[in-house]
């Protein structure tokens, strides 16, 4: 009898913030750190990284970009904005 091996999880991790040459990751609502020259050329804040390569996953990237999309307008939807010009 042979045993299945069961396929492996992916770990994501999502680059929260960079802060000099330290790159701010969340993986499981946890902040970790990494050297910033660890991450592929080109990542930005937003990104989500294939923590076992080091890859980007533009795949997941772009469909948490949508989650967030989606939840701001649900978050403004049916609310006027304040009056004036401001700056966050």
């Amino acid at each position: 009898m042979t045993k299945r091996s069961k396929p492996k999880a992916q770990v994501h991790a999502t680059l929260d913030r960079i802060e000099d040459d330290v790159a701010v990751l969340i993986v499981d609502g946890r902040e970790v750190t990494r050297p910033l020259a660890s991450l592929p050329s080109g990542a930005r804040e937003g990104d989500v990284l294939d923590l076992e390569t080091l890859t980007l996953n533009p795949e997941a990237t772009e469909a948490l970009r949508e989650q967030v999309r989606a939840a701001r307008e649900r978050a403004t939807k049916g609310k006027t904005p304040p009056p004036g010009d401001f700056d966050l």
